[in-house]
């Protein structure tokens, strides 16, 4: 079992507290990356809110925009990329006009990400205990003893064996899962109000994919955090997230509660309907998996009206020259097409 009693604060009943926040609200993000070649938007008018104790799932291909959303939250967009409008509000707060100095002290603090690859995340010359103890003594003010317990701790809720022993270890001495984990438990270290997984568990087998999973929704529980977790697999949506962003070139193209996404509805966006599609089924003996035909368009050369177009079978004229706004289609549901109801073809 895992054991959460480090990160519940004794002095506040996380529990019991009912009111519901808005810890993130993205207003009309958009972050281009300005190459030689042309202008990439890779994260073009993006809009969500993510509320206290809530999973927000973003799924999409690869080049969807997933990660340089995650990145723009933190401010963390490197050179030649750069956030051109749009605000994030964490906490009522518009993180876009903060400084380095003011941002260095929500990261890892008020808000903590896990990233998809862990041996270009953690310091190859710097063992596993100097780097979980740095936020600590940083954020949470505690002497390096007080900091080595509590990374030991938490090197335990994660399930490391041995963590006394390999706590002194390096992170190349660690394997792919034990690096991801040892992510994990920094992520965790200051029991962050927003925790962003892109792609926590791609390096663990499923007996440790599943063990995390059930840390974040203790998480979620005990501590009310928010959660934005970024995958390409649509099962772990649908056991851990309460909503859905469905991203594609760079735009949410549908954004609903998770039961709406893969529930018995009326509308749906045809890109959605092809990823849920080409999941396998047990209950189905096919020879064949769905498949949407086509690929993902080269940002330097995007379609002129909906970016997913070229390879909708739904697609006219009007989808080839106009570009379609995010729309209500039904209560918590919006969808970008000018056809909803044709997505909703399960034949």
């Amino acid at each position: 079992m895992f054991s959460l009693d480090y990160l519940a604060d004794s002095s506040v009943n996380h529990l019991e507290v009912q009111r519901v926040n808005k810890v993130l609200e993205v207003n009309n993000l958009c972050t281009y990356f300005f190459t030689d070649k042309g202008t990439v938007k890779a994260v073009n008018g993006v809009d969500f809110i993510i509320e206290e104790g809530k999973t927000l799932g973003i799924v999409g291909e690869s080049g969807s925009g997933k990660s340089v959303t995650a990145m723009s939250i933190l401010n963390l967009v490197e050179n030649p990329g750069e956030i051109v409008n749009g605000e994030i509000f964490f906490e009522g707060v518009n993180l876009v006009d903060l400084n380095m100095k003011e941002m260095r002290k929500i990261r890892g603090n008020n808000i903590s990400m896990i990233f998809q690859e862990p041996m270009t995340s953690l310091n190859p010359v710097l063992r596993i205990g100097k780097q979980l103890i740095e936020p600590l003594m940083l954020h949470q003010k505690l002497s390096k003893d007080e900091a080595w317990i509590k990374a030991i701790d938490l090197l335990k809720s994660v399930k490391i064996p041995t963590p006394e022993r390999v706590i002194n270890c390096y992170p190349h001495e660690f394997s792919g899962g034990m690096r991801q984990r040892v992510m994990i438990a920094m992520a965790l270290a200051c029991r962050p109000k927003l925790l962003i997984a892109d792609e926590p568990t791609t390096a663990l087998d499923v007996t440790i994919q599943a063990q995390i999973f059930k840390l974040m929704n203790q998480l979620k529980v005990t501590l009310n955090t928010a959660i934005m977790f970024i995958t390409h697999d649509l099962g772990v949506i649908a056991e851990l997230a309460d909503d859905v962003v469905v991203m594609y070139c760079g735009q949410v193209v549908e954004r609903a509660p998770v039961e709406k996404i893969f529930g018995d509805k009326d509308y749906e966006h045809p890109y959605t309907g092809g990823l849920l599609k080409s999941i396998p089924k047990l209950d189905k003996d096919v020879e064949k998996l769905e498949q949407i035909e086509g690929s993902v368009p080269h940002p330097l050369n995007l379609p002129k009206g909906c970016k997913f177009a070229p390879r909708c079978k739904y697609a006219t004229d009007k989808c080839n020259e106009e570009m379609p706004e995010l729309k209500k289609v039904e209560e918590d549901h919006f969808v970008r097409c000018f056809y909803p109801e044709m997505g909703k073809d399960n034949e």
